[in-house]
């Protein structure tokens, strides 16, 4: 589609080489992620270049990264299931521990063979949720690889498509809301079964007849603040005009419109039904 062609300069970071931040490259999967759950499902392939999760009617699998991050513009490029993935959910985020943890997710719901994907964001802060923004997708995410950005630092939050900016969540610390700052977060994936729920509200369930279904990972990078035994990689003086401090420009604020406009399915700040005392403060203020 001509009109998703996408601004290559959207959420590009300069190419600066500043002391004061650690940046962490898609060099070797075996050394930036370790497989958590799954049994022998999840396998790191190709001399660590690839990784991939399955799910069987046993078992689905999962991983997370060996570090944990306070801020960083975070990018993976997935494949996911493909086929009949109804009842299937691939999920790809950031979270802190404890009982007011922090999170940003990407989710990927799987549906009938020839239905589209639900893409479902959310965003935790302090245990807090319920910011639910879901999104079908412009082209087919099984047939090939597409990148999926986190971009955070302590101004913003962004999720992006293949550099196109869907969704921008602002920190709105001075009207009261929790913004996502002080708690590191590890990236966490998974691959797992929720045809309780996830494809048409629970009514479509999983075939296991096309089971194991598999997802691929490859190409992590992220230029990132590592948190590593009560310190950050970054010091209080990193340069002006890096990941640190960016927002988007008026070009991608254009394009994130568009995606808004023409893919964008559920929106928590349209819901006043879910909310008959009033939509969430972020939602007036953004």
């Amino acid at each position: 589609m001509s009109s998703s062609t996408t601004s290559v300069a959207l959420l590009i970071i300069p190419l600066l080489v500043v002391s004061s931040f650690m940046v962490v490259s898609a060099g070797n999967l075996n050394q930036d992620f370790k497989i958590t759950w799954g049994d022998g499902r999840a396998k790191i392939l190709n001399d660590g270049q690839l990784l991939t999760l399955s799910l069987d009617k046993a078992s689905g699998s999962g991983f997370e990264s060996t570090n944990e991050y306070l801020f960083g513009k975070i990018d993976m490029q997935l494949k996911l299931v493909a086929g009949n993935s109804a009842g299937t959910v691939t999920a790809y985020y950031l979270k802190s521990e404890g009982s007011t943890w922090d999170e940003i997710d990407f989710e990927f719901l799987g549906n009938l063979s020839g239905d589209p994907y639900i893409l479902h964001t959310n965003i935790f802060s302090q245990g807090k949720g319920n910011r639910e923004q879901q999104f079908y997708l412009w082209f087919d995410p099984t047939a090939d690889f597409h990148t999926y950005s986190i971009l955070w630092n302590p101004q913003r939050i962004v999720f992006s498509v293949d550099d196109t900016p869907i969704r921008e969540f602002k920190n709105q610390e001075s009207n009261g809301v929790p913004f996502l700052k002080s708690q590191a977060m590890r990236i966490h994936s998974s691959l797992w079964n929720a045809d309780d729920w996830a494809t048409r509200g629970g009514l479509v369930k999983t075939d296991w007849s096309a089971a194991p279904f598999t997802a691929s990972y490859r190409n992590f990078n992220a230029e990132a603040c590592i948190w590593s035994s009560g310190a950050s990689s970054c010091s209080s003086t990193s340069a002006n005009g890096d990941w640190l401090s960016q927002e988007l420009d008026n070009t991608s604020q254009e394009r994130m419109k568009w995606v808004q406009k023409n893919y964008m399915i559920y929106n928590y700040c349209a819901d006043v039904k879910r909310f008959p005392q009033g939509l969430p403060v972020e939602c007036s203020t953004s």
